[in-house]
């Protein structure tokens, strides 16, 4: 499994031939969002975005964040993991269930 490294606007994993898998975030308040998340074409369904939300998800719970999941990978990541549902911010789950 590859390493999850966070930066201060994204979580990345190195991958070969210099490219980067990641998920762009910015912490706004009391809330962390994720706009966008990118797998190169080459890498994916190798479970990289997957890898990358787990840790960025651990990263929120650690910190006290509550998920702002603009992205649609982690809006589909959460709905499939509902362990992460308490993370999501309420404004994010009354808007999600419209």
């Amino acid at each position: 499994m590859s390493q999850v490294v966070r930066t201060p606007q994204r979580f990345e994993i190195a991958l070969d031939g210099g490219e980067v898998a990641f998920a762009d975030y910015r912490v706004e308040g009391d809330s962390i969002v994720f706009p966008h998340t990118v797998t190169p074409r080459a890498f994916e369904g190798q479970g990289l975005a997957s890898q990358l939300a787990r840790a960025a998800l651990a990263y929120a719970r650690e910190q006290g964040l509550k998920v702002r999941p603009h992205c649609a990978f982690f809006r589909a990541y959460i709905g499939k993991h509902p362990e992460h549902q308490d993370l999501v911010h309420r404004d994010e789950r009354a808007s999600q269930s419209r």
